[in-house]
């Protein structure tokens, strides 16, 4: 109960201080209460004494070994929670490299808040109660307006929980990847490197002469006015890679190295998709199957968002995995069987350009994302 009752105070306490702390503070402060009360278990509960005999003595030594536990889980949270009440957020300063400062965030913070990010995003698909499928109609409209409002909640977990010695340098907007230097470079160079990587796909869609629906008027129209199309090759993209790139990543950059703040986002990414199982079970497809399908595709779903975060890091600007994003979504999972089905010349001549595309991929990737070439100076760009 004083755990309880202590947890509650201070985080009254914490919702009424600064703005810029109180969210960051309640945050940790959550972390630490879920961390220290939920092991404890029967800790909190006063079993009944061991003793046998009646006299005074006997049972208060019992009821004394009985708080014992309890009084040191006590201290131990009492400790850990005035840690807490400390500066949230700490600077170093590198004798080496004189005039950088390094910024840490708490990973309660930072690992919490992007799971409550991933977890709002994917509830908000499911909040309409609606018989129909995905690609329905009313469905997407539906899904369109929640991804928007999530993308309006998800700047604030970064204008409240990031450090105040990132915004004496640069802007929210800007560590979530919306600048002006750059932005050309970020628009393109990314896009053709991944045009490099499906060089094997582009080249059967080059044979099979369907590149050619792309220069019709047409093709466009009904396109833009194609719900399923517009939220694969934007409402998709576009929300995702605001709410896992350009929200996450610059508060996990603020606690992780950038090699592991690019594999934390990609597994939140990965889960997100496995929202897909419930879908698939009410079209009344096996279990195995489904589990097969969506295992598959969270794996490539985390590839793919590794290979995204890298872009966002690398390049510093939103617009690199967004429209790297779109493109993926267009040509889909390459098709194998395709190429199965083609003569035999045409069939290893594809099968060398898929080698050959993952390969050039493979080997321009450290270069076509150099930061330099982006103009990424943001706080996380010196450990590049």
């Amino acid at each position: 109960m004083f755990v309880v009752f202590g947890a509650l105070f201070t985080a009254v306490h914490n919702f009424f201080s600064t703005p810029s702390d109180r969210w960051r503070a309640l945050f940790k402060r959550c972390g630490y209460f879920l961390l220290i009360c939920f092991p404890l278990g029967p800790a909190f509960e006063l079993p009944g004494g061991t003793c046998h005999t009646a006299s005074p003595a006997c049972q208060t030594n019992a009821k004394v070994e009985q708080l014992v536990p309890i009084l040191q889980r006590w201290d131990l949270f009492v400790r850990i929670w005035s840690a807490g009440m400390a500066n949230e957020i700490t600077t170093e300063q590198h004798p080496e490299a004189t005039g950088t400062v390094t910024v840490y965030l708490s990973p309660f913070v930072s690992v919490g808040a992007c799971f409550v990010i991933s977890v709002i995003y994917v509830a908000s698909l499911y909040v309409w109660n609606s018989k129909h499928d995905r690609d329905h109609p009313s469905t997407i409209k539906r899904r369109f307006f929640s991804v928007f409002v999530v993308m309006l909640v998800a700047p604030f977990f970064v204008l409240t929980l990031t450090s105040k010695d990132v915004f004496q340098r640069y802007t929210m907007w800007q560590i979530m990847g919306f600048r002006k230097e750059g932005l050309f470079t970020a628009t393109f160079v990314p896009l053709l490197l991944t045009m490099v990587l499906f060089l094997g796909p582009l080249s059967v869609q080059l044979s099979n002469g369907i590149w050619r629906i792309y220069s019709e008027p047409m093709y466009w129209m009904n396109a833009v006015r194609n719900l399923v199309w517009l939220r694969n090759h934007l409402v998709a993209p576009l929300s995702e890679e605001f709410t896992f790139r350009a929200c996450m990543l610059p508060l996990l950059l603020q606690t992780f190295r950038p090699s592991i703040a690019m594999l934390i986002t990609p597994l939140l990414f990965g889960l997100a998709h496995l929202h897909h199982i419930k879908e698939r079970l009410q079209n009344g497809r096996p279990l195995r199957e489904v589990l097969i399908i969506s295992f598959f595709q969270f794996f490539y779903t985390t590839i793919f968002g590794i290979y995204s975060a890298h872009l966002f890091v690398r390049s510093g600007h939103f617009v690199a995995p967004f429209v790297v994003h779109a493109f993926c979504n267009h040509m889909g999972f390459p098709d194998v069987q395709e190429v199965q089905s083609q003569p035999q010349r045409k069939k290893y001549l594809f099968i060398g350009f898929y080698v050959l595309g993952l390969v050039g991929w493979i080997v321009l990737l450290p270069t076509l994302t150099t930061p330099s070439w982006y103009t990424n100076n943001l706080f996380w760009a010196g450990e590049l």
